[in-house]
């Protein structure tokens, strides 16, 4: 790609209500569109590589844990959630409306109620469990104050994962496989994240936890323990000491990235979704529900990894290989190599000084950056976006260590 037919520009000036850095430096870079209304935004072409390589991680992790993915309506109507009693007392309210024949919809927020009148009528034995069903699409939630720019949004992109048990031991492995497979994600994606002990809210379950990072713009406050894995959302742990090893806990602030409920059989008994057991008997089914908001991911990747300069994408994440700077002819070959070897190179071959190149690669954060020039001769400049250290190295040398 050639920087100059790149849709989404660096800008010198940002929205004055930007707050948060992932906001502020988003914007900035060109990766996503000032919100059009509030808690709206648009991801450019650059916001939208990273989103996709993000979508990636997750499908792959949740098709590791025999998750099976599909697509499910957003407009949901409003008999299923009246079943669950949601309807009215869901927070924050439903976006609503009607149809032509004054039949009332819910934009979704989330999707247990669709899910589990999907299962219901598909599902008829214990032989059909367990099952593990997912799908990564809009959610809507009418915040009444969208902040952080999409840290919290009214529309967004969620990945929502189900499970389906016969009984609760089921359900609990199912739950700690989920977890392990979301700490995978977050790994993947540069983050090192804590596993709080959290509240169900209008979601449901008595066990629960949240994947927050550390981070001091995080809106939630969090206990943690210096010494051990223990840690807790304030709202649902008062006490000062580690239930684990019994260190005196530390305050601090995280950002939510994920979420993972036992619901156990609160759908299926609102529901009635039931399953015949070995033993000839209806049973109700057990679930589980996994969700985590990749738009929210993005911001909060930035969060824990940037300077003064800007952005420093993870490798795993970044929207492009490399950033190729040319300061002579010859890197149009360069560039040409790069793409015929199957490298991702966003090349900056605009006619502005070196300083603006510069100083636009450090902004977009995309994880290495070439120059070519005179200095360089017949070699290339290698330089990891947040480190100092450069290195000269042959244009073959450099293919090997951008393919995966």
């Amino acid at each position: 790609m050639k920087y100059s037919k790149l849709f989404g520009k660096t800008l010198k000036t940002i929205p004055a209500e930007a707050e948060a850095i992932s906001h502020k430096l988003l914007i900035r870079a060109g990766f996503i569109d000032k919100a059009i209304s509030a808690g709206i935004y648009t991801l450019l072409p650059l916001g939208w590589r990273v989103y996709q390589k993000i979508e990636n991680i997750i499908r792959e992790e949740m098709n590791g844990i025999s998750g099976q993915e599909m697509f499910m309506p957003t407009l949901q109507p409003k008999r299923l959630w009246k079943e669950t009693d949601r309807w009215a007392n869901y927070d924050p309210p439903l976006f609503t409306l009607k149809d032509r024949h004054s039949k009332e919809f819910a934009l979704g927020p989330t999707h247990e109620e669709i899910i589990t009148d999907i299962v219901r009528r598909h599902i008829n034995s214990y032989k059909d469990l367990p099952l593990a069903l997912y799908h990564i699409q809009n959610k809507f939630r009418n915040e009444m104050r969208p902040t952080g720019g999409i840290l919290r949004t009214r529309e967004f992109v969620m990945k929502d994962l189900y499970s389906f048990h016969t009984d609760k031991k089921d359900l609990d492995d199912y739950y700690n496989k989920a977890k392990e497979s979301y700490l995978k994600i977050f790994k993947r994606c540069g983050l090192e994240v804590k596993v709080i002990e959290a509240s169900g809210g209008t979601i449901g379950g008595d066990v629960t936890h949240e994947f927050n990072m550390l981070c001091p713009t995080g809106e939630d406050k969090v206990l943690y323990c210096p010494k051990c894995d223990f840690a807790a959302n304030v709202e649902v742990f008062e006490k000062d000491i580690c239930p684990k090893c019994k260190s005196k806990l530390v305050e601090g602030r995280g950002i939510e990235n994920g979420h993972i409920f036992k619901l156990e059989t609160k759908y299926s008994k609102d529901m009635n979704a039931f399953f015949i057991g070995k033993d000839g008997k209806k049973k109700l089914v057990w679930m589980g529900c996994y969700g985590i908001g990749l738009q929210r991911l993005m911001a909060t990747i930035v969060e824990g990894h940037h300077d003064k300069k800007g952005i420093i994408w993870p490798k795993s994440v970044s929207p492009f290989d490399c950033y190729l700077i040319g300061l002579q002819g010859s890197d149009e070959k360069v560039y040409k190599e790069l793409i015929k070897a199957g490298v991702a190179v966003l090349w900056d071959e605009r006619e502005v000084s070196a300083g603006q190149k510069f100083a636009d690669a450090d902004l977009i954060g995309i994880s290495v950056r070439l120059v070519v020039s005179e200095k360089t001769g017949d070699k290339i400049e290698w330089r990891q976006r947040g480190e100092a250290r450069t290195e000269l190295l042959t244009l073959e040398e450099v293919i090997s260590k951008l393919k995966p």
